[in-house]
């Protein structure tokens, strides 16, 4: 099961193995205090298409297309996948204030299609 928590929340029990998918460390945030078990940066969008993007709800649609592109050229997601096949439950942390349209969601429905 992957589930999908904006970093700023509380961790708990089931969110199992915690993953930051955020190319940038969270504004606001100490290392020590994040809860996270891996941080994999490279899975992240490129800084082009995060710029681009923007968080602009407008652009998700081709915004999810370009970052599919990126990810099925992404050598992270061979190490991702082996992270996800090694854990029962996975947690995809992002730090985005928007909950429907952010990199974890998009990342999320990417790898659905990959298991």
């Amino acid at each position: 099961m992957i589930r999908v928590k904006r970093i700023y929340e509380s961790p708990d029990e089931k969110d199992g193995f915690r993953i930051l998918v955020d190319r940038l460390w969270p504004r606001g945030l100490k290392k020590s205090s994040a809860h996270i078990d891996k941080w994999m940066k490279d899975i992240a969008p490129s800084t082009a298409l995060r710029k681009w993007f923007n968080h602009e709800p407008e652009k998700w649609q081709t915004f999810k297309q370009r970052y599919d592109e990126e990810l099925k050229n992404n050598a992270a997601v061979a190490d991702l996948l082996k992270e996800i096949n090694g854990n029962k439950n996975i947690t995809f942390l992002y730090s985005a204030r928007d909950e429907e349209h952010n990199q974890a969601i998009a990342l999320q429905q990417f790898i659905k299609t990959c298991l």
